[in-house]
């Protein structure tokens, strides 16, 4: 690989790093700063560089910033009408007793598709408490479940904004990534499940008195600092089995508006609670299902110009991102919240909404500009050419490249667009398959949460841990399913490849 192409790509990765870590510039900044100084290094015309940072930055929003957008409004409402409570109450009948880390890990599995981490492990939080207070033991498998559970969808499964923003990036197909990504969330979820039930107990009598005290209550607490049963497994856990401490699907009324004389709490079934969420995500994985069917009836599998078939055009319309999730809005303000709730509410969520997306819309749309620069540049082909005459497999460079950025500056979303800014060049020209690319950039932005990442503190002070036992219980748990997924990746490639 030519030197300045070279030193062009090490220190545009390199500025991203010390940028977010070193100065008070956040990681939107960053990325633009990095595609200058790549398009620099390289040589390339400065007006150019202008040229294909704003070209790269319109054409990546035109395609992923609407589904963001509506995505997010999503995820608020299920939040703010009781949506996601009432789905984790039935998953926990669903499994029943004595399998409540496999239900809290599924729960958060479903429930971060919609919902960021951070204010989706607040919200479920509560659960993991009132089932380890009924059980009397077991909260840090509970608690690492969940949070793990929510990690595997937040970073595999769009519509979460960072895997949304890779497939943007990386042009992979919307569908199939989802299908894709729920595959692999399937087969990581032992992991998180059988890792939790490993490390909890072992950590539990670590975990601050304030915490077992919330959890566990006053008595139980000074038991734990006894060397008493708190520290049994959660399966194995004895005492009360009533549900009196489960939290009540029942949403305070007053927080919804103002509601008429005599109104009921409200509450939301599981069944119409899910409404919002899978309605879309069907609906595009019926357009990408109808149109792999229809393409290979046509003999363009592959390539080649494809017109979609007549029986097609609807499902395509209906399973665009785009109209999938403007229908999921729809059913969640008209099904999921009373009929009382003002408009200036639900306004009002979706402007929350917004500013929580705004900064990871423009991250995306930067991250698209450095890929543009490095595609223009050269250096995108230069690297692709270097990788070519080596034994490693090609898509392990984006998950190589998410592993190192996400260790050295924490955030898994800037992570995996990063990776995939660099990659994109290199997914043609290679012959890597984007749907193999994507789930590269994002299994590799699973690594070893620890104190650079906001969702390392949100896990670890809920569950009352620090120090060491944080590093073997959160940090050794991302780790473990970041690991698990290199096997998948290798199968993903043989298959799609």
């Amino acid at each position: 690989m030519d030197i300045q192409l070279l030193l062009a790509l090490v220190l545009g990765i390199a500025t991203i790093i010390v940028l977010v870590l070193k100065t008070r510039l956040d990681a939107f900044v960053a990325l633009l700063i990095a595609a200058l100084v790549t398009g620099i290094v390289a040589g390339q015309a400065p007006l150019d560089i202008v040229s294909a940072i704003t070209t790269g930055f319109g054409n990546t929003l035109a395609s992923i910033g609407i589904v963001i957008g509506l995505g997010v409004g999503i995820g608020k409402i299920l939040e703010v009408s009781g949506a996601a409570n009432s789905l984790a109450m039935a998953f926990l009948k669903l499994f029943g007793k004595g399998r409540e880390p496999w239900a809290l890990g599924s729960v958060g599995a479903l429930v971060s598709i919609p919902v960021f981490c951070d204010s989706g492990y607040v919200i479920m939080n509560p659960l993991a408490r009132s089932i380890a207070r009924v059980k009397r033991a077991g909260y840090i498998t509970l608690a690492l479940a969940l949070g793990c559970g929510m990690t595997l969808t937040h970073h595999l499964v769009p519509p979460t904004p960072g895997p949304l923003a890779v497939a943007g990036i990386l042009g992979a197909d919307l569908g199939a990534l989802i299908l894709a990504g729920l595959a692999f969330t399937v087969i990581l979820l032992p992991i998180v499940v059988f890792y939790a039930k490993w490390i909890g107990p072992k950590i539990e009598p670590s975990m601050n008195e304030t915490v077992r005290e919330a959890v566990y209550g006053t008595a139980h607490a000074a038991s734990g600092r006894r060397g008493g049963t708190a520290v049994a497994d959660v399966d194995g856990g004895t005492g009360s089995t009533d549900d009196d401490a489960t939290p009540s699907m029942d949403v305070d009324n007053n927080t919804l508006g103002t509601p008429p004389a005599g109104a009921r709490p409200h509450r939301v079934g599981a069944f119409v609670a899910s409404l919002p969420l899978l309605v879309p995500l069907l609906l595009i994985i019926m357009n990408t299902v109808s149109g792999a069917i229809d393409q290979n009836n046509q003999g363009v599998v592959g390539g080649g110009e494809y017109t979609p078939s007549d029986w097609v055009v609807p499902l395509a319309f209906i399973g665009n991102p785009v109209v999938a999730l403007v229908i999921g809005v729809i059913l969640a303000v008209y099904v999921l919240l009373p009929r009382w709730t003002p408009r200036s509410k639900v306004q009002g969520w979706f402007g929350e909404a917004a500013a929580s997306a705004g900064l990871i819309l423009l991250i995306t749309g930067a991250g698209g500009a450095l890929g543009q620069v490095l595609r223009s540049s050269g250096v995108g082909d230069a690297l692709a050419e270097a990788i070519a005459g080596t034994a490693l497999p090609a898509f392990l460079v984006p998950f190589l490249i998410a592993t190192l950025v996400r260790i050295a500056q924490g955030s898994g979303t800037v992570a995996m667009i990063t990776a995939a800014s660099v990659t994109a060049p290199l997914v043609g020209s290679l012959g890597i398959d984007p749907i193999v690319a994507a789930l590269a950039c994002t299994a590799g932005s699973m690594v070893f949460s620890y104190f650079n990442d906001s969702y390392f503190w949100v896990v670890t002070r809920f569950a009352g841990l620090d120090g060491v036992a944080a590093l073997k219980g959160w940090s050794g748990i991302t780790t473990a399913v970041w690991a698990g997924s290199i096997p998948l990746l290798f199968i993903a490639n043989a298959i799609l490849g």
